[in-house]
């Protein structure tokens, strides 16, 4: 045993042993030990999910196995469910890690056990448990949700390490920040970090510039098919929004060095120039037009300034959703009411038989009116006038609305005198 302790690494020799061992999760009364069920701890790495798993396998007595979704395949699956069925009264605690990984099948050979009480399934995972794991299998585990390192709690796992080490490590104070901020939450790649930094035989202590040659900092969380993908552009939206244009500097940076395609950010854009500004400001979607055409000119990283222009011109351009609420309502309309034709005096009559049958017959050319204006209506005949655009007072889209409450009133001016 000493010799698998010197040998296994420092992460697992300082292992929570119980729970309120654990730093910066609150999940003491989260579960009994004498009163277990299967469960999936959501979190980031390094957060403590196996550790706390393992500790309630400990407490609780049950026989614990220990397996892994991207090593192990079905067959060891079924080997320990043979074992199960050959011995009814035996129950196991199956731990498996990054449980996502899991096809469909794969997680359904689990829903007969959970039934029948003979397993109970601790699953970790990385990703979004609702988008990545069965509902069927979901119905039976409770979610449990892992919190992201904090650098305070970061530097009480240093401590901890240090006192079981018993030795500081060879830091200044600057570096030992800089080493809990490289480490980006995950405890894991922290003590890593710090084993190598342990066995460092340094004269002086490491500055940053010492520790940055050394250390490499941590890989971003990011999947670009996956919810950090979407949590980050929901938090772009959201701050172009509410006009916060240096929040939505940092978000879009944020995607760019984890990887983002910046093509997809300026699609974003596009879109958000067109369903949050709208005519308050016609030249948004100008301004989005021309990043895209910059950035395919220039590629990265010069074109990603035209990125961050048009991030700064939309987020401290007015915001206007009228556009984006005229288009949901009249679609709406259109498809609750279905074929209705449009009144005969609107429709050409290229031919004898259409004239005879009145087509465009009673229809004023509008440029022949006063002000350009004949005061008809359009709609079908067999709806009644609808109110679909309503601009706001913000922007380009206030003199829009002057215009329109103008043709307004000479549209009800035009019936009266019917």
């Amino acid at each position: 045993m000493r010799l698998f302790e010197q040998i296994s690494p420092l992460a697992d020799r300082i292992r929570p042993k119980e729970l309120e061992e654990l730093i910066g999760q609150t999940l003491e009364n989260s579960t009994s030990f004498e009163n277990l069920y299967s469960m999936i701890l959501w979190g980031p790495p390094g957060s403590g999910k196996t550790s706390f798993a393992k500790i309630l396998a400990r407490k609780s007595g049950i026989k614990f196995e220990e397996t892994s979704a991207v090593m192990h395949a079905t067959a060891k699956f079924k080997s320990i469910f043979e074992g199960l069925a050959a011995d009814p009264l035996q129950k196991i605690i199956l731990l498996i890690d990054e449980i996502h990984h899991l096809n469909k099948s794969q997680q359904d050979i689990f829903l007969p056990h959970l039934e029948n009480g003979t397993l109970i399934l601790m699953g970790t995972t990385t990703e979004n448990p609702s988008f990545e794991l069965r509902p069927a299998l979901l119905s039976r585990c409770k979610v449990i949700v892992f919190n992201r390192l904090q650098l305070e709690d970061l530097d009480k796992i240093l401590e901890r390490a240090e006192h079981f080490m018993q030795k500081e490590l060879p830091l200044t104070p600057e570096a030992r920040q800089h080493l809990c901020l490289i480490s980006d939450g995950d405890g894991r790649y922290l003590l890593n970090r710090a084993e190598e930094l342990f066995s460092l035989s340094a004269r002086e202590k490491l500055t940053v510039d010492d520790l940055q040659k050394i250390a490499p900092k941590r890989a971003i969380i990011y999947d670009k098919s996956r919810e950090e993908h979407y949590d980050l552009i929901s938090a772009l939206h959201k701050s172009l929004r509410g006009s916060d244009a240096d929040a939505a500097l940092y978000w879009a940076n944020r995607m760019l060095t984890a990887g983002e395609n910046p093509l997809y950010i300026i699609r974003r854009l596009v879109r958000f120039a067109s369903e949050d500004i709208g005519l308050a400001d016609p030249n948004a979607l100008t301004q989005a037009l021309a990043a895209h055409r910059a950035y395919t000119i220039l590629g990265s990283p010069e074109g990603e300034l035209a990125i961050t222009n048009a991030i700064i011109y939309m987020a401290t351009a007015p915001k206007s959703n009228a556009g984006y609420i005229a288009y949901k309502q009249s679609k709406k309309t259109a498809e609750f009411y279905g074929s209705l034709p449009p009144p005969k005096k609107i429709r050409n009559a290229p031919t004898k038989m259409m004239k005879e049958l009145k087509y465009g017959e009673g229809y004023v050319y509008d440029h022949d009116t006063e002000n350009a204006f004949s005061g008809d209506d359009f709609f079908p005949d067999e709806l009644s006038r609808k109110k679909f655009y309503s601009p706001v007072e913000r922007g380009f889209e206030r003199e829009i609305k002057k215009r329109v409450d103008w043709w307004d009133k000479k549209r009800k001016e035009k019936a009266q005198e019917r």
